[in-house]
This record gives C-alpha cells, structure tokens and sequence, in this order.
C-alpha cells in the first residue's frame, strides 16, 4: 500500500488583491500580512541601528563580528517569516531556511564567549584562563562522570560540540527542501515512520541537544572570567527566539482541525502556518529590541578612536572562514589524536590559548598600530599570532 503524505494547500487560489474595484480589500489575510510586513520591517531598521553601532565603533573585531552575525537573527526570522506568510503555499521551504540561520548564532555565540574568556582572564593573559581548572563532574545529566579541563580532547570536543550544529542544522534544512520537492517531507501530517520528516526532527533534536550542553558545560567552566559581561542576557534573548518559535508552532499545529479551520482558500494547516509567521514578525520587534541591550555598542565605544569604515565589518559578518577554520581544527585534532599522536593524549596541563586559539589583544590594549589598515582582518585564523585580535578597519 501506497502511503501518501495530504496536500497542505488547497486547489482554489485566490485572485482577489489589495485593490479591488478602486477601493483597499481588507479582509482577515490581508490585515495580517499589512501587519507583518510592518512588524518586519519595524525590526530591519532597530536591528541596523545596533548593527551600524558596532560597525562605527569597530574596535575588538574578534568580537564584534560573531555580534554582528547575532544581530542578524531577529530581521532574518522576521523578513523570511513575513515572506512564509505572504507565500503561504511555500511555507516549509521558508521555515526550513530560517531555522537553518539558528546554527549560526548559537556557533556564534560560543566564540563570543571564548573571546570574552580570552579578553577578561586573569592580567588579560588568556593562558590562565583553563591552568586553575581542576576535575569536576559534568552538568545534569550525566552528572555521575567527572572531567578534568586541561585534557587536550576536552576542550576541542567542547568547541565541535557546539560546532557541529552548523553543519548538521544547514544540512538537516537542505534535505528537507530536498524532501518536500519530491512530497516525501510531509511536515504538517502526522509523525510517520513513512515520510522523512520524523527523521530529519529526530538528527535536528539530537543536534541542537549536543549544542547547547556544549554552551551550558562551557560557561558553567568559565563563568568566573565572564562575570560582567552578562552571558545569561546574550543568550537568553538568542534562546527565547527560538524557544517562542518552536513552542507556539507546535500550539498553533495542535490547534488544526479543532479550533482552526479550513476556508475556500486555505487549509487549517496553511492557517495555523500563518498565524505563526505572523506571531514571529510581531515578535522579533521586541527581540530587537532586547538583542541591542543585551549586545550594547557602549562596551565598544573609545573615546579618542575615530570613527570606523562599516564595509570591513559587515564582510567580517558574513565572512565565515572562522568557522570553517575552528572546524577544520577540531577535525584534524581528532584525526591526529586517532592516530595515537602523543601529544593528543598527553596529560600535561594544555591552556585556553592553544585550545581555543585566542589571544584577547584589542585596540584598548595600548598598540595603537593595530588600528592601521595593514592588519589584515578577514579572514584571521586565531592560530596567527598576528591575527589573534586584530582590531579597527580602515578609519574613515
């Protein structure tokens, strides 16, 4: 027997516009999708606020572009999901691009923290930031094991545990695409052990699982070297994201059938789609919001430094030879230590630094030859003593 996944839209499509006979034809969709375009463009110009703060006030670019990259979150849910909701009939391609970007922050999110670490250890030198760690045992649940900190392995696998989720998440979305080309996705049906929906979910949870242990097992290692620089708020306002968009899409789909139903024009499943694309657009307004206080341009701002250009910067953000760089360490770690390589077995003590490849050297540090143009800012593998912190582009 054949298993066939039903169709999420209807056959009938409206022909009706905006306009209509002269006069604006305002019905429930329409409102709905005045509102999100609003909401979503509300949130492009307070995001860009925030973003050409930081590209004005460029001065430790180690930081700033993985905040950069998370100040993207907010217009980037709320400009795909006013799109899911004005093309409702491709809402699942849309949401499976969204929800890719998501790897990108919470990555983004780890090498902030390991700069913040590197930038505020013990006399600014960032080798003393692991030296002090003793053994202690690993957060619930596998509180029954203890680690040891300075093991080699440790802190690699701490970096791909979070590293990981930017390529299976951007893989998980391609597949998906992939998927519902050839109808086998079914995501607005039931689970089924038929269609590829339940499996590519069960890689994604199992992804994303293994990354956010990796951040709470990391900041709860180096809390100490975090304190004022309010981690909790920068990850909560990326976290609530996603946390607001999984819990309502799932309210919203258990509510098909029951309370929502189906019209001429769209089926309960294509309105369930867009009460939570509308609910997105709403919301990341107000996450916008808390993502420029939680990532303040104040704790970049130098009163004696001009002015920077805000083209570097904004390549900085979408430059992601960071990322391929930490990944490709992490690889040939592995690799090498698979080997029996006796220097990824080795019981002496390995440092922040060399793990993690940072340097925490910024503008405020005295050098002012760092803000000149010949420091070469992107890409800048952390291996490169030169490149460890590398600071202000071309001064305009």
């Amino acid at each position: 027997m054949a298993h066939t996944c039903p169709s999420d839209n209807t056959v009938a499509v409206d022909q009706t516009s905006f306009w209509s006979s002269g006069n604006l034809n305002w019905d429930e969709h329409r409102i709905g999708w005045a509102i999100a375009g609003g909401c979503a463009m509300l949130t492009v110009v307070i995001s860009m606020i925030s973003v050409l703060g930081h590209c004005r006030n460029y001065t430790k670019p180690n930081e700033q572009r993985q905040i950069l990259r998370i100040l993207y979150m907010p217009p980037v849910y709320a400009v795909i999901s006013f799109f899911s909701y004005r093309y409702f009939r491709s809402y699942t391609y849309y949401s499976l691009i969204e929800t890719a970007y998501e790897a990108v922050t919470l990555s983004a999110f780890l090498l902030l923290l390991i700069e913040f670490v590197a930038d505020t250890a013990v006399g600014r030198d960032a080798t003393k930031a692991i030296e002090r760690k003793g053994k202690r045992r690993l957060p619930i649940p596998f509180c029954c094991w203890n680690y040891r900190p300075t093991k080699p392995y440790f802190m690699y696998t701490v970096k791909w545990s979070v590293l990981q989720y930017v390529i299976f998440r951007p893989a998980v979305s391609i597949a998906g695409i992939v998927c519902q080309v050839y109808n086998v996705l079914c995501e607005s049906g039931p689970y089924s052990i038929y269609f590829a929906n339940v499996y590519l979910e069960a890689i994604d949870f199992a992804s994303i699982s293994v990354a956010l242990y990796g951040l709470l097992l990391f900041y709860g290692l180096t809390k100490e070297e975090l304190v004022g620089r309010r981690p909790m708020a920068k990850f909560l306002s990326i976290k609530l994201i996603v946390m607001f968009t999984f819990y309502q899409s799932f309210v919203f789909s258990a509510l098909e059938g029951r309370v929502i139903k189906a019209t001429e024009y769209w089926t309960a499943a294509n309105i369930a789609d867009g009460l939570n694309a509308l609910a997105i657009c709403i919301e990341m307004v107000f996450f916008s919001v808390l993502m420029m206080w939680a990532y303040t341009v104040n704790e970049y701002k130098v009163a004696e430094n001009k002015k920077t250009s805000i083209w570097r910067p904004l390549w900085d953000s979408v430059n992601y030879w960071d990322f391929v760089t930490e990944i490709g360490g992490s690889f040939k770690f592995f690799f090498t230590r698979a080997r029996g390589a006796s220097s990824t077995h080795s019981s002496k003590k390995m440092d922040f630094a060399q793990a993690f490849r940072v340097g925490g050297r910024s503008v405020t540090d005295g050098d002012k030859s760092l803000t000149e143009e010949s420091i070469r800012l992107a890409p800048y593998p952390y291996s490169d003593p030169h490149n460890a912190n590398s600071a202000s582009p071309e001064l305009s």
